[in-house]
C-alpha cells in the first residue's frame, strides 16, 4: 500500500509504465474501462481554461476504473497551481470539491475511488483526502427499471427509460444494470443544488441479454448523451460508438437531435477496429466529441487512426442528409456530386427490405424441381421454385429485369473495402428472399447490364460507403448515389469526369475501394453462381443461408 500511495500522491507525476489501468482495460468485462491513453485524448479537446478554473464541479456519470478523473486530477493538479501553491492544499480542493463520479457498480466504484483517492475507503487513513462517507464523492447507487407493467402489475415490458428486459432484474444483490445516471437516481437529491459544469465519461455501450439469441442488445449510450445534455452544463464531452452516423438500431431520433444540435463543437472519430480499446471489438469504430453550451455554429470533425489525427474540416453535420459522413474528404466530394446532379437518386429506385414478402432469409418453402407456373426465387447461395400465390408483395416484379445485391455484404467502416456484394442481372421470371435487396428493376437487357456494371464502378461504392457502417445494405445507404441514364455504360473515368472530380478525388476513391464484377445472367433469371457448380461464390464454412440481422432499423 505504502509504495501505492507513493506513486499517486503527487498527482502532477507521470504515472510508470504499465499503467495498472492500461492493464484492467485490456482485460475481456463486460463493462470495458477506458485505457488512459484514450482518456487522455477525450481530454485533449477540451478548451484550456478548464484547467484552471478552482470553481469548476466535474462529473463521470459511469465511471468504472477512474482512468478519467485520475487524469482529470493530475491536469487540474497544474492547472491551479498558480490559484494554490500548496500541492497538498490544492489536491484536497480538487478531490474534495472539483470531482465527483458514480461507479456503475458497486465494484467500479471501488476501483475508481482506489485510482483518486488511493483507497477504496475514503473514511481510510490512506486516502489522499479524509471523507466522513466511505464513498467520498464516487458512490454506486443502486437504481431500478421502470419497466412496462401488465394488468396484473407484473413487468411484462422493456424498461421505458433504457429499453432493459426484464429478466435483467436479479433481485436486491446482484447487478441489475438500472445505471443511476440514467435513471434519474444521481445526481442525488441532496446534490440538487450543485450544478456540473463539466461531465465527461465513456458510458455502457449496450445492455441486454446476448445469450438469448432472439434478442438484440440496445444501445444505452445515447441515454447517457442526451441526460447529461440535458444537466446543462458548461461542456460535456463523452467516448461513444460510431455507428449512430449512419445507422444503429433504436437510435434514428438520437441521430437526428444530435445533428440538429448547433452545440457540437467538435467530434473526433476513430474508424479503425482495436484502436482505441485493444482487444475490444467496437464495430464501426468509437468517436468522441465535445459539446458546448455556449457554441453555436458548425462541428470541428477530425479522424484519428493510431493516435495521430489524419485530417481536420469544420462542417455543417445537417449536410449530411440525415446522417454524419464520418471522412472529410469523403464529405466534399459528396457535396460536389449533390450540387452536380439535379435528377433523382438511387434510393428512389431500390426495392424495400423483403421485396417479394415473407420469404426472410431462412425461407424453406421452395421446392428444386420447376413445374409448370412456378417462379424461380434466388435464395442464399441456390434457387429453388415456389407457386405464384407464395409470393404476396410485389409479384409484377417477377416479369422484369432486375438487379440483386446482397443484403449482407461487406463494409464495417473500413478504408478499403467491396461495400457491395456482386450485383446480380437477371432476366425476367425470377423472384429472390430477403437475401437481396431489389437495387432496381428495367424494361431492357440493356438498362439491366449497364446498371448492374454501375454498381460495380468505385465511384458508385465509395458514395454507398458513406451511409455504411454495418454489413447491412437498405435503400438508403443509396441516397448519395445519382439516378443516371442507363442506355449508356458508364465507367469510373465518365463519372469523375462527368461530376467535376479533381484528379486528387479520383485517385482517393481508386485506392479506397477494391475492384468488384457483376454477376451476368441476362438469359435467365437463374445467376451463374447459384447453379451446380457455382458454389465458389459461397464463403468456405458458412452457412447455405447467411444470417440477417436486422439491427439497423
Amino acid at each position: 500500500m505504502s509504495n501505492d500511495a507513493a506513486t499517486h500522491t503527487d498527482l502532477t507525476r507521470p504515472q510508470r509504465v504499465p499503467d495498472i489501468l492500461d492493464v484492467i482495460a485490456a482485460l475481456s468485462t463486460d463493462a470495458v474501462p477506458t485505457p488512459p491513453l484514450l482518456a487522455r485524448a477525450l481530454l485533449d479537446i477540451l478548451p484550456v481554461e478548464v484547467w484552471s478554473n478552482p470553481d469548476y464541479k466535474w462529473l463521470d456519470p459511469a465511471t468504472k476504473s477512474g482512468s478519467i478523473l485520475r487524469e482529470i486530477a493530475r491536469r487540474l493538479m497544474i492547472g491551479l497551481a498558480e490559484w494554490e501553491p500548496d500541492q497538498t492544499k490544492r489536491a484536497d480542493h480538487i478531490l474534495r470539491n472539483m470531482l465527483y463520479g458514480c461507479g456503475i457498480t458497486q465494484v467500479h466504484g471501488d476501483m475508481t475511488r482506489r485510482s483518486l483517492y488511493v483507497s477504496r475507503d475514503a473514511t481510510s487513513r490512506h486516502s489522499l483526502v479524509r471523507f466522513d462517507d466511505s464513498d467520498g464523492n464516487v458512490p454506486f447507487v443502486q437504481a431500478e427499471h421502470d419497466y412496462l407493467v401488465n394488468k396484473r402489475g407484473h413487468a411484462s415490458g422493456p424498461c421505458k427509460k433504457c429499453s432493459a428486459p426484464p429478466r435483467l432484474e436479479r433481485g436486491d444483490s446482484r447487478e441489475n444494470y438500472a445505471y443511476a445516471f440514467i435513471h434519474g437516481a444521481y445526481p442525488t437529491e441532496e446534490m440538487d443544488g450543485m450544478r456540473f459544469d463539466v461531465i465527461v465519461g465513456n458510458p455502457p455501450y449496450q445492455i441486454g441479454d446476448l445469450k438469448n439469441d432472439d434478442d438484440r442488445a440496445a444501445p444505452i449510450y445515447q441515454h447517457f448523451v442526451e441526460r447529461a445534455i440535458a444537466l446543462s452544463p458548461k461542456y460535456v464531452a463523452m467516448i461513444i460508438p460510431s455507428r449512430w452516423f449512419t445507422g444503429g438500431f433504436a437510435l434514428d431520433k438520437f441521430r437526428a437531435r444530435m445533428i440538429a444540435d448547433r452545440r457540437f463543437r467538435a467530434i473526433v472519430d476513430n474508424p479503425k477496429l482495436f484502436d482505441c480499446f485493444p482487444g475490444v471489438e467496437i464495430k464501426g469504430g468509437v468517436n468522441y466529441f465535445l459539446w458546448d453550451r455556449e457554441h453555436d455554429g458548425d462541428c470541428e470533425f477530425s479522424t484519428r487512426i493510431d493516435g495521430v489525427i489524419l485530417s481536420t474540416t469544420t462542417r455543417d453535420l445537417r449536410d449530411g442528409d440525415g446522417i454524419v459522413m464520418r471522412n472529410n474528404q469523403a464529405a466534399i466530394i459528396v457535396e460536389k456530386v449533390k450540387a452536380a446532379h439535379k435528377g433523382p437518386w438511387c434510393d428512389t429506385v431500390c426495392g424495400p427490405q423483403m421485396a417479394f414478402g415473407h420469404m426472410r432469409t431462412n425461407f424453406a418453402g421452395d421446392h428444386p424441381d420447376r413445374e409448370p407456373g412456378d417462379i424461380a426465387v434466388v435464395l442464399g447461395t441456390r434457387v429453388g421454385y415456389v407457386k405464384p400465390e407464395v409470393i404476396d408483395k410485389n409479384l409484377s416484379w417477377v416479369d422484369r429485369w432486375k438487379v440483386l445485391v446482397p443484403m449482407a455484404g461487406d463494409g464495417h467502416g473500413r478504408e478499403v473495402s467491396y461495400v457491395l456484394g456482386e450485383p446480380i442481372a437477371l432476366a425476367p421470371g425470377s423472384a429472390c428472399t430477403q437475401t437481396y435487396l431489389v437495387a432496381g428493376l428495367f424494361d431492357s437487357k440493356e438498362e439491366t447490364e449497364n446498371y448492374a456494371i454501375f454498381l460495380t464502378t468505385k465511384f458508385v461504392r465509395f458514395l454507398i460507403l458513406q451511409r455504411k457502417t454495418t454489413q447491412h445494405l437498405y435503400s438508403d445507404r443509396f441516397k448519395f448515389v445519382p439516378a443516371l441514364d442507363m442506355t449508356r455504360r458508364w465507367t469510373d473515368a465518365d463519372l469523375y469526369e462527368h461530376f467535376g472530380l479533381t484528379v486528387e478525388e479520383a485517385a482517393y476513391i481508386d485506392a479506397a475501394i477494391h475492384p468488384r464484377e457483376a454477376i451476368l445472367s441476362l438469359d435467365s433469371p437463374l445467376p451463374s453462381s447459384h447453379l451446380p457448380g457455382g458454389a465458389k461464390y459461397r464463403v468456405p464454412g458458412t452457412p447455405e443461408e447467411p444470417v440477417f440481422d436486422e439491427d439497423d432499423k
